[in-house]
């Protein structure tokens, strides 16, 4: 994680909360380093910009990840649902992909 980009960040964010993409970027630049804060602003993108499609591969890739495999199916569909209601026929694909690939995985355990 760039400390540089970090504070960057947070100095956007704290200037325009209200733009999506401040808090989708945070969230980008947590999510191998500190997964609660990547959890924490995945879900407040969610919560108060739930139309922002690109949350919704990284935010049920993430509960997938904590195993929280409910929340994550979820996501998935909610996102791809989404997706074609915004005629988004590229994010729908990247999403049918990853959720292909999560149920496989569930099958394997």
């Amino acid at each position: 994680m760039n400390n540089n980009r970090l504070e960057l960040l947070l100095q956007f964010y704290t200037e325009d909360p209200a733009d999506p993409f401040n808090g989708y970027a945070l969230a980008m630049e947590y999510q191998h380093k500190d997964t609660a804060k990547a959890k924490y602003y995945l879900d407040e993108l969610l919560e108060k910009h739930s139309e922002y499609l690109p949350t919704y591969y990284h935010a049920a890739a993430l509960y997938a990840a904590m195993e929280n495999h409910g929340r994550a199916e979820e996501l998935y569909q909610k996102g791809m649902q989404l997706a074609l209601q915004q005629q988004n026929t590229k994010t729908y694909q990247e999403l049918q992909r990853a959720h292909r690939q999560f149920l496989d995985e569930q099958e394997d355990w």
